[in-house]
């Protein structure tokens, strides 16, 4: 291991990895296996490039706001690196791309401007230039910007030609969405590698390099609306609704020698084998490529070595079709195993409790005062674990509702000293006559659990009494009990 001077250097040096049981026994098929970035994906890379040659232009200032056109992973690495180098980030973003990138984006400090899903790709671009000219901040331009490619052609060709050891190269293999990777590849591998066949692959219902029809554009070469042969598909963050222009340039340069389709199905079954048969947890887009690849694989020569991209990690496609087959809840399978020993098992309530103490404890009387105190005197107060599901629930329920709340978290650091934590569960067993955490009160009123506050805000009681009380409390219409962890939810509903 290294010690780098900060996480930007930790960029790049990927493994590439061979795959011993899906692919042909006559090939070695390698992937590069891009989740092995800091933040997850290829694009990586691109965002460090893109700022930095900002910077040594001149063209992005200290301080100054940066924005992008993004569906996920170009977003995530650019959050990275403004957070690093202390520039504020707003990215815009389809509606329909997976929620989990909009979380991350927004954990790592940046805004998030959602467009129009039927605007598809282009209404995300438009909206960024938009904002860029009303605001003066940097837009990036990842489609047409050539710091995009040029990072490919001085750290991702010379990682792969270095880890073949001098042995020929039949084949690389990669989607496109910017056309970063593609075009900067393609221009590195022509230069040092001119044997090897540069193969694109693009899904099979949207056809846009392969249907051979040009990309409209305007007098300034700005893509004007969706390509004609789009249509929408499921490898997020692959191929968008227009030709980019560093795809163009790859494809009118002669870089690519064959186009490979590849259908949604075949995608997402090819990515849960790679992780069932290889261990390699990757995303639809991943997936599509390797789809590719093996299609590639199964007609090349003996000895054949062929290099897959893999761009990003499985975790940010948790809520798309890609997982939509994975139980939250035991199967039958995983159901028989629990019940095959009679202990701790899920379906059958807790195991045996400890035979209780012979008498109850006296109890403490601070922690006596302190509960009457802070019931009487706080409007909404909850007693609460740090790490309970239940409590984190109630806490979104406030939130949403925009409460103010005070939070006496017993496991906390604040309430170890003298066992105080325990000693104001003890008075609340005795108030409430539940051992159970959190028990909430409002306006000195005992409530009770999580499930108890979402009946009570579902009965409108909740509202009344924060009125009464003098609080405005936001309205909310949704069923407070989505916001239980789905586990949760399924056993409380």
């Amino acid at each position: 291991m290294a010690r780098y001077d900060n996480i930007l250097d930790t960029i790049g040096h990927t493994p590439l990895v061979r795959l011993n049981r899906l692919a042909p026994e006559h090939v070695n098929l390698y992937v590069k296996v891009e989740a092995f970035n800091p933040m997850g994906s290829v694009k990586d890379r691109m965002a460090r490039a893109i700022i930095e040659d900002a910077e040594a232009s001149g063209a992005l200032q200290p301080g100054q706001t940066v924005i992008e056109a993004t569906s996920g992973n170009t977003g995530i690495g650019l959050a990275m690196v403004c957070a690093q180098k202390g520039y504020p980030l707003v990215v815009t973003m389809a509606e329909n791309f997976s929620v989990e990138r909009r979380k991350m984006l927004r954990f790592l400090g940046a805004r998030v401007v959602l467009t129009p899903a039927a605007e598809k790709g282009t209404g995300m671009l438009k909206k960024a230039e938009e904002l860029a000219r009303e605001h003066g901040w940097f837009l990036c331009r990842q489609f047409d910007n050539p710091a995009n490619a040029r990072v490919h052609m001085r750290t991702t060709v010379p990682e792969i030609l270095s880890d073949m050891q001098g042995q020929p190269l039949y084949a690389f293999v990669t989607g496109f969405g910017t056309g970063g990777t593609l075009n900067g590849v393609a221009h590195g591998l022509r230069e040092h590698s001119p044997d090897t066949k540069i193969i694109a692959a693009e899904p099979d219902n949207a056809q846009v390099l392969g249907s051979g029809v040009a990309q409209p554009r305007d007098a300034e070469g700005n893509p004007v609306g969706s390509h004609p042969n789009f249509k929408p598909h499921l490898m997020q963050g692959w191929s968008p609704d227009f030709i980019s222009s560093l795809t163009e340039q790859a494809l009118s340069q002669g870089l690519i020698d064959r186009i490979q389709p590849v259908p949604g199905e075949g995608a997402m079954r090819t990515s849960r084998r790679l992780a069932r048969e290889e261990g390699i947890f990757v995303g639809t887009s991943s997936g599509a490529t390797l789809h590719a690849a093996l299609e590639v694989a199964a007609r090349a020569p003996v000895g054949a070595n062929i290099v897959c991209m893999l761009p990003d990690t499985g975790e940010r496609y948790l809520s798309t079709p890609l997982f939509a087959d994975i139980e939250e809840d035991m199967n039958e399978a995983e159901l028989a195993v629990s019940r095959s020993t009679p202990g701790y098992r899920f379906d059958a309530g807790s195991s045996p409790a400890p035979a209780p103490a012979a008498s109850a404890p006296e109890l403490d009387e601070d922690a006596q005062r302190f509960v009457r105190d802070i019931t009487r005197n706080t409007p909404v107060v909850m007693f609460a674990l740090e790490w309970c599901e239940f409590c984190w629930s109630a806490r979104k329920l406030f939130s949403a509702m925009g409460v103010d709340y005070e939070s006496v978290d017993l496991d906390s650091v604040a309430y170890q000293d003298n066992n105080r934590g325990n000693n104001i569960r003890a008075v609340l067993l005795q108030e409430t006559g539940s051992p159970t955490i959190p028990q909430i009160y409002v306006g000195g009123r005992h409530i009770g659990g999580c499930t108890e506050l979402f009946d009570y805000q579902r009965s409108g009681e909740f509202a009344t009494a924060l009125g009464q009380l003098g609080i405005e409390p936001r309205e909310y219409r949704e069923d407070p009990y989505g916001l239980l962890p789905q586990w949760l939810h399924s056993r409380a509903s």
